[in-house]
């Protein structure tokens, strides 16, 4: 063998062995771009995640599926009666809070399908709802009810929270609540509602009984 041969022998294995690692290492960074890659296109969720209905009960009712304070809003997420039967609430019960949470959900899926996240304008921004409600996957199975349609009337639609602007009569204040909080709910400010209700709350405005009765 000469010695010519010999060295292009020897001068193209490093060659060769290079660009299979070069190789090796692109089919490499490749593999660990790709789930990346599919991170960046599935990145931008169009649905809330499951945990939202949760945070908007917390805001709504103290997370209490079952309230039923004597205001006129009932459950976790504060059905107004009229609200709740529009949306098939009557196949699960009479009331929300006589409802499982699944049936409620199911429920305020519909509205918020209908009537979007400002069915409850202070409580979904608190819970950071944002997109299409989550699936209510099972909900209707675990009430054991089967779903009545609709009636045929349009469901009623409020720029309140779950029935709140249509009737405006009284407020029963729940702990945690302050004026500027009940406000906000009923689209008013709490220096009204103040003015309207000095005799029950008393010279302090900012301190504010569970259980009072409040004329918004």
């Amino acid at each position: 063998m000469s010695d010519c041969a010999d060295n292009t022998r020897r001068t193209t294995r490093p060659d060769g062995a290079r660009r299979s690692r070069t190789t090796a290492a692109a089919l490499a960074g490749a593999a660990l771009l790709a789930p990346l890659g599919l991170l960046t296109a599935t990145g931008d969720a169009t649905a809330a995640d499951n945990g939202v209905w949760d945070r908007i009960a917390q805001c709504e009712s103290g997370g209490d599926w079952h309230i039923n304070t004597g205001n006129g809003y009932y459950g976790g997420l504060q059905f107004s009666a009229g609200t709740w039967r529009a949306y098939g609430g009557g196949a699960y019960a009479p009331t929300a809070d006589q409802a499982s949470r699944d049936a409620q959900i199911a429920v305020a899926t519909k509205v918020q399908q209908a009537q979007g996240w400002g069915a409850w304008p202070v409580c979904s921004g608190r819970a950071g709802a944002t997109g299409n409600a989550p699936a209510a996957s099972g909900a209707e199975a675990k009430s054991g009810a089967t779903t009545k349609p609709a009636p045929a009337a349009e469901p009623e639609r409020t720029s309140a929270h779950t029935g709140r602007g249509a009737a405006r009569g009284g407020y029963t204040v729940r702990e945690g609540d302050t004026l500027s909080t009940i406000a906000a709910r009923h689209g008013t400010t709490w220096q009204r509602i103040y003015a309207a209700n000095r005799g029950v709350v008393g010279d302090d405005p900012d301190l504010i009984v569970p259980g009072r009765r409040l004329t918004l």
